[in-house]
């Protein structure tokens, strides 16, 4: 009975988002931007709520964290979009051909209208927000699916919508899995869903029935390349620092780490030292994050004893700290000697396992990436910028960070998106804006154009000009 409930629910709610799309079909520059600065308010006025309600879902997650890797980058996007928006807006001035001047030529960006953002349990504050940012930037009108995994976020961030907006502006939903799948098949004018490579597949399946096209921020393996002139300790601190963020439970976490040949002890020693400082006790301190929930604890851990029974070394870097399966506190671990045969070479870890493969020239490194699904995004270590260029020249992935990682989902006038099984399309910025927004061509005639010498009945003069166009 509860399921049908939620199912009319939906239905109701998503037709009211549209109906008001398609009775607004062009919001003011203001309307738009007292909308994002409701968002904001709701946001700065709620931060340590949110950060409180993230925590209880995961067991323990920093409120600094939060502040950090979620409020901070929304106030960034909601920032940017409200300074940017009135020049994101205009139309663009478009080049037009010498047979067709003096005529004009310019590209609108209009609503797209009713949009659905899909959001997962990983960053449920950053990743409901960021897509909502753009679509409201666009002028569309939003229906947000929060993800059951973070009930408590889910239900606060519903609240608060509620709230501050009213049911045909923006509208939260809740609910398990069979709510997404009807979400995911309700008749959007646009898409976005941000999950794992496998439920995505689902999502643009169920799209496909009415054409709605999508946005899929997905994952994969995302490589961090150490470079051979790369300041090694200093490349170690910021693959460890970005691989233990949130327990490495982030989709551009650093997957695994390709190193020069010899190097992976070196590598194994700067990295206890630096989660020595950063963690000084990591079985008590509210800095690190739990694993989000049994399901993906269990299967953390059997990534462990697989690589275990095929013989590879499972490396404590903080020695003697076990793993606590009651609070789901996993410390970070390394693995050496690690083969494609093994799951956590095969599959997303989104979890702080960290795989070292060493590698004998920048080549075979590439190599490596490259034979393997391209990744949603890649980090290289070095100091030589020829070799920055060619791995940025040579390999294919999402986004890049040059001597850091994370780093560039950060930047509003960057793209944010994947490649293939790694994602389709992008946001952030005037990229999300465009992502939200249909492009309508238009043509302005002059009254002095001589296109009317091009009409039957065709005769010699037509023949005469068409020698000239073809020339």
């Amino acid at each position: 009975m509860n399921d049908r409930l939620e199912m009319v629910s939906l239905e109701s709610r998503f037709s009211r988002i549209r109906q008001a799309a398609r009775s607004d079909a062009n919001p003011s520059v203001e309307q738009r931007v007292r909308r994002l600065k409701v968002l904001e308010r709701v946001l700065r006025d709620n931060a340590e709520t949110l950060a409180a309600a993230v925590s209880r879902d995961f067991g323990n997650r920093s409120p600094v964290e939060t502040r950090l890797l979620e409020l901070f980058p929304c106030h960034e996007a909601l920032a940017d979009a409200i300074g940017q928006l009135r020049r994101w807006m205009r139309p663009q001035r478009r080049k037009v051909s010498l047979w067709f001047q003096p005529g004009s030529a310019e590209v609108r960006f209009q609503p797209l209208g009713a949009v659905g953002i899909i959001v997962p349990w990983n960053y449920p504050i950053f990743l409901a927000v960021a897509p909502l940012v753009a679509a409201l930037a666009a002028g569309n009108r939003a229906l947000v699916k929060m993800s059951e995994f973070t009930p408590a976020t889910a239900r606060l961030f519903a609240e608060l919508i509620a709230r501050n907006f009213a049911d045909d502006e923006v509208s939260v939903v809740e609910g398990d899995a069979s709510v997404a799948q009807a979400f995911s098949r309700l008749p959007f004018d646009h898409l976005l869903f941000t999950g794992s490579t496998p439920v995505g597949h689902h999502v643009m399946c169920a799209a496909s029935d009415n054409l709605t096209p999508v946005t899929l921020e997905l994952g994969g393996k995302s490589p961090a390349i150490i470079g051979k002139a790369a300041n090694f300790d200093k490349a170690v601190e910021r693959i460890i620092v970005g691989k233990a963020l949130n327990a490495s439970q982030t989709c551009i976490a650093p997957d695994y780490v390709l190193l020069p040949a010899g190097r992976e002890q070196a590598f194994v020693d700067t990295a206890r030292r630096v989660m020595a400082r950063c963690y000084p006790d990591i079985q008590k301190t509210p800095d690190y994050t739990t694993i989000i929930n049994a399901r993906h604890y269990a299967r953390l851990c059997g990534y462990i004893e697989d690589a275990r029974e095929q013989g590879a070394e499972i490396i404590e870097l903080i020695p003697g700290v076990a793993a606590d399966p009651l609070s789901r506190r996993l410390p970070p671990l390394v693995l050496r000697g690690v083969n494609d045969g093994m799951r956590v070479m095969q599959e997303e870890i989104f979890g702080p396992l960290l795989p070292l493969i060493p590698y004998g020239d920048l080549d075979q490194a590439i190599a490596f990436v490259n034979a393997r699904p391209r990744p949603l995004a890649l980090y290289y270590f070095d100091t030589d910028s020829s070799r920055i260029d060619k791995v940025l020249n040579e390999t294919v992935s999402g986004g890049v960070t040059i001597n850091d990682t994370i780093l560039h989902i950060a930047q509003d006038d960057l793209p944010f998106g994947g490649v293939g099984p790694s994602g389709m399309g992008c946001y952030h910025g005037f990229d999300g804006f465009q992502t939200f927004s249909a492009k309508k061509a238009v043509f302005r005639q002059s009254r002095f154009s001589g296109i009317g010498w091009f009409k039957p009945p065709y005769g010699a003069l037509f023949e005469r000009l068409m020698k000239v166009l073809l020339r």
